[in-house]
């Protein structure tokens, strides 16, 4: 069993390729609220520039994909042809 709390400041790294994804912390989570248990990690996709008008993307890593949680880093596999985890668009 885990907190919250302790995976917070983790960066997320895929074994597939070995790319930084983000941080937990400046993600979130989707956890059903009857049982507690974490369906899937929402990750901002990174980008050097910010601004109100662009449309801001995520990723979204399904629970199963989580492969090891560690001190630092939580490492996830994610094939690079994946249907699901992909960054897709949401609304602001």
């Amino acid at each position: 069993m885990m907190r919250l709390t302790e995976l917070m400041g983790k960066e997320v790294v895929n074994l597939f390729n070995g790319a930084r994804l983000g941080v937990i912390g400046e993600s979130d989570l989707t956890i059903d609220a009857d049982s507690g248990h974490v369906h899937a990690i929402i990750l901002p996709r990174r980008s050097n520039i910010v601004s109100m008008w662009t449309e801001r993307q995520q990723l979204t890593i399904p629970w199963e994909a989580v492969r090891k949680i560690g001190t630092e880093v939580v490492i996830v596999e994610l094939a690079n042809n994946q249907s699901v985890p992909r960054f897709r668009r949401s609304p602001l």
